[in-house]
């Protein structure tokens, strides 16, 4: 459809409300403004003609804004119970950095009512200097217009995510795939702890089928849409129309999960158990290397590394290593300092109080950058064991996560 064509008939746009739902509430808490244009049997895209950069600017942001007008026209009495997700361009919204879209927000909207207003944002689509947008951006802000970066994966700028604060991430369930970068991608954990440290929720996109949405639901997502959810309509449906089905698959999800966490924990507890038997059994201390290789062969089927620290970090023996099926000294690991390590001194303190050990979250080794997460426990109050265990074991038993 030629530019033409589209503003000859800018009053057939269609708009659509694609419902939001909440983890915690199973109910419909949002919709996503959708605007298209039929030509042929065909659905052409009034957002994505937005970006389409062989169009003038004035003519796309016009475009815009009469579809937000349009939207938020249909939506004033429903602002009263749920929130709404308009696009916004940023490239269009810098024209008059923010003007246009702030008059039309607060012509339209009851000042009460725009905190349930969210401006969605493709961050990996604006052109021009972040800092510039920001300042629009917090002045809306200010009048309880919340911000929304959609579009959010492994090429997302995590310094742009902090800068403009915004309420909620959204991500495509299926970025979240082993091949592209899976739970156990270190750009997914970040992302899952800025947003935590931002106070900013997370929404997956997408949802197609019941295993994607136990997957985001798993992943912790607090939204989802998607058209196994509910597919986009023109008009606002009931806030509890999925409530039944949508809170019984939860339940399933949640006795599932139940299962394989009662598994993971029944295999740490079994590992734990035997780590803390063999130092029983052979009493290792950091003078006294054969009692740690003894040990290591003991436990060779979990562990690739040990050693011993006090309890200011410093190492007192030497690393005993599992290199091609022989385990070896590494003299030169004595006296290295490992307090600067996040957490360090307080695993310690807590070692001191707890029998039982403890076994480290995942992360990557930093000489073999394999996932491996670490045994921790007393010999004494002052000598602090710690076995790292093999990727291969943890993979095993399911205990990578």
């Amino acid at each position: 459809m030629d530019v033409l064509e589209l503003l000859d008939r800018l009053d057939e746009i269609e708009l659509l409300f694609e419902p939001i739902f909440s983890a915690d509430e199973h109910e419909i808490v949002a919709y996503q403004v959708i605007g298209q244009l039929m030509k042929d049997d065909q659905n052409f895209n009034i957002v994505e003609f937005t970006y389409d950069e062989t169009v003038p600017a004035d003519i796309r942001a016009e475009v815009e804004l009469l579809m937000i007008k349009q939207a938020l026209k249909i939506s004033t009495d429903e602002l009263q119970e749920t929130n709404l997700y308009i696009p916004c361009n940023p490239n269009l919204l810098m024209m008059d950095f923010g003007e246009a879209y702030f008059k039309l927000l607060t012509d339209l909207v009851d000042e009460s009512l725009l905190s349930h207003v969210y401006l969605e944002i493709p961050m990996q689509k604006f052109n021009g200097d972040i800092n510039q947008l920001r300042h629009p951006i917090n002045y809306i802000k200010t009048y309880g217009v919340k911000t929304v970066l959609a579009n959010i994966g492994p090429d997302s700028k995590l310094d742009q995510m902090l800068f403009l604060e915004p309420s909620v991430l959204i991500m495509e369930v299926n970025g979240l795939g082993y091949d592209a970068w899976g739970t156990q991608n270190h750009m997914f954990t970040t992302i899952q702890a800025l947003a935590v440290k931002m106070g900013a929720e997370l929404m997956f996109d997408k949802i197609k089928t019941s295993y994607q949405l136990h997957y985001a639901w798993k992943n912790g997502a607090r939204y989802f849409k998607g058209s196994y959810l509910e597919e986009p309509s023109k008009q606002f449906i009931a806030r509890d129309a999925l409530k039944t089905r949508f809170r019984s698959e939860c339940q399933q999800f949640i006795s599932t999960e139940k299962k394989v966490l009662e598994l993971k924990y029944e295999e740490m507890n079994k590992l734990q158990k035997n780590i803390i038997a063999m130092v029983k059994q052979i009493n290792p201390t950091s003078v006294n290397v054969e009692s740690l290789i003894k040990l290591g062969e003991k436990l060779e089927d979990y562990a690739f590394r040990l050693y011993i620290c006090n309890d200011e970090g410093f190492q007192t023996s030497p690393n005993i290593v599992r290199l091609n099926s022989e385990w070896i000294i590494e003299e030169e690991a004595i006296g290295k300092n490992w307090s600067w390590r996040p957490y360090f001194l307080l695993n310690i303190i807590k070692l001191r109080n707890n029998l039982k050990g403890d076994l480290s979250s995942v992360y990557s080794d930093i000489r073999t950058g394999e996932l491996t997460r670490t045994y921790s426990m007393a010999l004494n109050n002052q000598e602090f064991l710690f076995v790292d265990i093999t990727y291969s074991y943890l993979m095993q038993h399911n205990i990578v996560n």
